[in-house]
């Protein structure tokens, strides 16, 4: 069974930054995994999409307002993502969501891990 286990996140002053990591394990040999990436969600609002990286690092893809700021790369260790994350400002306080999208199965999803930016 497929589990994605995130860490990294934390309380951090505005203008700091922070490393989430996301670790996916159990994942079948044949499993065509497409992508990787985070979504997040901040108190009394939808889950909302932040970046993504193609399986084979070939490709990132960024939600515009963290564009600059977040770089999101792969591990060496299979079905890892790293996501660095500077000049943090309180807008980006909220629970960070690791998935795993395979290309042809629905997605994995981690159980998430909170970022706090104090202003």
């Amino acid at each position: 069974q497929v589990q994605l286990v995130e860490s990294g996140g934390g309380l951090v002053q505005s203008g700091g930054s922070l490393r989430l990591s996301c670790a996916a394990s159990g994942v079948s040999f044949d499993l065509d995994v497409c992508s990787m990436g985070w979504f997040r969600q901040a108190p009394g609002q939808q889950r909302k999409y932040v970046a993504r990286i193609g399986s084979d690092g070939s490709y990132t893809d960024y939600e515009y307002t963290v564009r600059g700021r977040f770089t999101l790369t792969r591990g060496n260790a299979k079905n890892t993502v790293y996501l660095y994350m500077d000049n943090l400002t309180p807008e980006d306080t909220a629970i960070y969501y690791c998935f795993l999208q395979p290309c042809y199965a629905a997605d994995y999803w981690g159980q998430g891990t909170q970022v706090t930016v104090s202003s």
